[in-house]
């Protein structure tokens, strides 16, 4: 009886077309005789073993093309964008031609988007099943916003002057909500650290800016730069603050939103706390003064629902005897509120919701967020009236969009937009090194790789601080200048020009040697190592001769620094300096320790 239907020679690859022809004629001898001699029907285990084989095969393929997706985002930071944007989307749209298509509708929060965003970015943003180059960049986000998440979540960086407090929730709230709300200020704590204060009105002079859509000022608050600018680039005011820690919240998938009081007459809302919900309860968090509300008696942080029912609460973030710090939101005004979601379009989009599905272990991260069911967690909380997608994060976007096209048109304006973050965004090697660092710093790889072929964040900020003689000398040393990637030549400038380009290089060597020296600083603190950050800070960053627009964040991550080496009154002295960006904030911080180390 013969008991295999194929030869396997006849089958296997590379055959000659002699060799195929005889497999053919062997084929039909074979089945002339299983018509005669009779065989097993072996089509339906066959057919099983041809499907099992595909559905491997679909799997290995869904395995690699998210494979290949995270290894891009690993190493976007050294990719040309738009190149990555491309395959970045042609990897997810392969891994989704395989997967059943969402069945996610859009929320009904797109509604309160409608009036910044036209129908039809709508509905590529958010409707299209379609994987678009542009979704790269929430992805970007995204995966930076887990990785930070997964190192800033550590025991290392609690904040002290909640310690105490947070033990006795473990015994109110029980372990999950209690271990939540310790994660949120660790959140909180890092963004503040790292994410330098700038002032809602900018104090430096500019030359006129572009014409601006729904009714947004030039350099306006919250807008004026990216949510991935502000991480990347380590400053915000304090609304872009409050979109950083948000960000990371949803990482640690713990429900945030900006809450927003409103006018009753006119509706106009005004932001002024980042709402953290756990257990049916919004914590609150101040961006601008860089402090947690804090609860009665000043212990602990305070909710929306004490707020509400005590005016001392919000009285207190005011400073006694001195007006200029009397915080401006009162009991009354927080008895209805608005919660604003930082969500972007892609966020809330059906593809991302199927994508989200097949992040599992170490590439998990959160890319999709139920906008309907978290507005109704929010809007269950007493105080609250309405939910609303945040307009902030898309303006944002538009505002970038109208400065870049008119950077393009005028010169002047050009060189302003770009002159402060040239030596992180600048096309040259050193630029490109400092980006890296701060990338490296972000996704928590301070150290080189085991096998030394990816160097860490640390080895990449040493190598911004390039001695003060070898920064003089780019101009009359050609081997320097061919080091980084100057050659007069291939300018093709005369002499006054090329002594000008000269000159604004060594003025963004400078600025990148003095921010990779702040943030070198910020990493010793981030790493645990405090003594060498303390160095750091008062050595070199502080160095009178080493000024930079750093030095007031400086002073503040000083005192931080100093607090948590037991140095009391050395950190309460800081906090109290007049004049610093965040001294509203830093007053109430000197308070709460004077209180926590009082007899």
């Amino acid at each position: 009886m013969i008991r295999r239907c194929v030869p396997r020679r006849c089958v296997a690859a590379g055959q000659t077309a002699g060799q195929s022809g005889r497999c053919w004629g062997g084929l039909v001898v074979l089945i002339t005789t299983l018509a005669l001699v009779g065989c097993r029907n072996d089509s339906k285990l066959a057919q099983q073993i041809q499907s099992r084989r595909q559905a491997k095969q679909q799997s290995q393929s869904h395995q690699d093309h998210l494979a290949e997706t995270f290894a891009l985002l690993r190493q976007f930071i050294e990719l040309e964008p738009k190149r990555a944007q491309r395959q970045i989307a042609y990897h997810l749209n392969r891994w989704s031609d395989t997967k059943p298509p969402s069945k996610a509708t859009v929320p009904e929060l797109v509604k309160t988007i409608r009036d910044i965003l036209p129908e039809r970015q709508l509905e590529s943003r958010i409707g299209s099943l379609t994987f678009q180059p542009s979704d790269s960049n929430h992805l970007r986000d995204s995966y930076l916003y887990q990785q930070l998440y997964n190192w800033v979540d550590t025991p290392q960086h609690d904040d002290a002057l909640l310690a105490e407090w947070l033990k006795q929730q473990s015994k109110e709230l029980g372990q999950i909500p209690a271990d939540q709300l310790r994660t949120a200020t660790r959140l909180f704590d890092w963004t503040v650290r790292n994410i330098a204060l700038e002032l809602d009105q900018q104090q430096m002079p500019a030359p006129p800016g572009p014409e601006l859509p729904f009714g947004m000022t030039f350099r306006g608050a919250g807008y004026r730069q990216t949510n991935n600018q502000c991480l990347m680039r380590g400053t915000g005011d304090g609304l872009q603050r409050a979109d950083v820690f948000i960000q990371l919240c949803l990482q640690a998938e713990i429900p945030a939103a900006m809450i927003a009081t409103i006018d009753g007459t006119s509706g106009e809302l005004t932001p002024f706390c980042v709402g953290v919900l756990i257990a049916d309860e919004i914590y609150l968090f101040e961006p601008r003064l860089g402090i947690f509300v804090p609860g009665p008696d000043q212990v602990g942080i305070a909710t929306l629902g004490q707020a509400r029912s005590d005016a001392v609460i919000l009285r207190r973030l005011g400073i006694a005897g001195l007006d200029q710090f009397t915080y401006p939101i009162r009991k009354e005004d927080v008895q209805q509120c608005v919660a604003l979601l930082a969500l972007l379009p892609e966020t809330i989009s059906p593809r991302m919701q199927q994508l989200q599905s097949g992040l599992t272990g170490e590439r998990r991260m959160n890319v999709y967020v139920d906008a309907d069911q978290m507005a109704e967690q929010f809007d269950a909380v007493t105080g609250i009236s309405s939910v609303r997608l945040w307009q902030v994060p898309l303006l944002s976007e538009i505002y970038k969009v109208a400065c870049d096209q008119h950077a393009q048109r005028d010169p002047v304006f050009a060189f302003w937009y770009f002159a402060r973050w040239a030596m992180l965004d600048a096309d040259y090697e050193m630029a490109k090194k400092l980006s890296q660092g701060r990338w490296q710093h972000l996704v928590g790889q301070f150290s080189d790789s085991e096998d030394e072929s990816q160097p860490g964040a640390r080895k990449l900020y040493l190598e911004q601080r390039s001695p003060e003689f070898e920064i003089e000398d780019l101009r009359i040393d050609v081997d320097l200048q061919a080091a980084y990637g100057i050659r007069r030549r291939d300018l093709g400038v005369d002499g006054q020009q090329f002594e000008q380009q000269i000159a604004q290089i060594q003025t963004m060597m400078r600025l990148g040697k003095r921010t990779a020296t702040y943030w070198l600083s910020l990493l010793q603190a981030d790493d645990g190592r405090l003594e060498t950050a303390e160095g750091w800070l008062q050595k070199r960053v502080l160095d009178e001769d080493q000024q930079s627009y750093w030095i007031p964040a400086a002073r503040y991550n000083l005192g931080r620094v100093v607090e948590a080496l037991g140095k009391t009154d050395q950190a309460i002295e800081i906090y109290k300096r007049e004049d610093e960006p965040q001294e509203h904030g830093n007053r109430i911080r000197a308070r709460l320790l004077e209180n926590q180390t009082a007899p």
